[in-house]
């Protein structure tokens, strides 16, 4: 069995719920407690928001990457980022890891294809929805992306960064994220990916018929799935 390393901190909600997804999901396929070992490294999230904030991306890319070499270190087989963000950095972390990284772009394409979904709608941070590196990973998987309007891609933002992230669950900005999901829904999304690892502190299941795809959980099983391959 495989060690599992999370780079965690980003936010520490989001942390919580890759440990929470991965430990739940073993014992209800296997019914006891030998899951994989897990190594977790909090970096510090305010400094990581500040640096790609600053526009010092490189600086911010490279905290990211000690940080895997640090769970390379500790005795992790492989990593995983455990927010959605940061994987503008994917490709450059990657390249220059220890070890392999799982994507969470690659992990929510995987289960968009297996459902026969083409067409996603996203829910993020801003700089999630206005990069482009989320939609054209989504491309090259065949999907389309569907991105909310601009005065709705910062009431987002602002959900998740001044509420999601410190731990503020409210009833009403989960109405106002749904309204959000069903005008992309009205564009076309057969799917709303939560884009966010946070998102789903308070959004579940599905709004009608569509689903709502947790990225955090899906990320997290896959990571559990390579922790117990050979």
């Amino acid at each position: 069995m495989k060690t599992i390393g999370i780079v965690g901190g980003l936010s520490p909600e989001s942390t919580v719920l890759y440990y929470t997804n991965i430990v739940k999901e073993y014992r209800e396929r296997y019914g006891n407690e030998n899951y994989p070992k897990i190594i977790i490294y909090s970096i510090s999230f305010g400094k990581f928001i500040s640096l790609v904030e600053e526009n010092r991306l490189r600086e911010a890319a490279n905290m990211l990457l000690e940080a895997v070499k640090s769970l390379h270190a500790a005795g992790a087989d492989f990593a995983l980022i455990s927010a959605n963000t940061p994987h503008m950095f994917f490709d450059y972390i990657a390249s220059n890891s220890p070890i392999p990284l799982i994507s969470i772009i690659d992990a929510l394409a995987e289960t968009l294809k297996k459902d026969n979904v083409r067409k996603v709608g996203l829910l993020g941070t801003k700089f999630t929805l206005t990069g482009r590196f989320y939609v054209e990973k989504l491309k090259k998987h065949g999907i389309e992306a569907i991105i909310p309007d601009p005065e709705d891609v910062e009431i987002v933002n602002k959900i998740i960064f001044r509420e999601l992230t410190v731990g503020l669950i409210r009833e009403e900005s989960k109405k106002q994220l749904e309204e959000i999901a069903k005008k992309l829904i009205r564009k076309g999304a057969e799917g709303i990916a939560l884009a966010c690892t946070e998102l789903p502190l308070l959004l579940k299941g599905t709004i009608g018929k569509v689903k709502f795809y947790d990225t955090a959980k899906i990320h997290s099983i896959k990571a559990l799935e390579l922790a117990l391959s050979n």
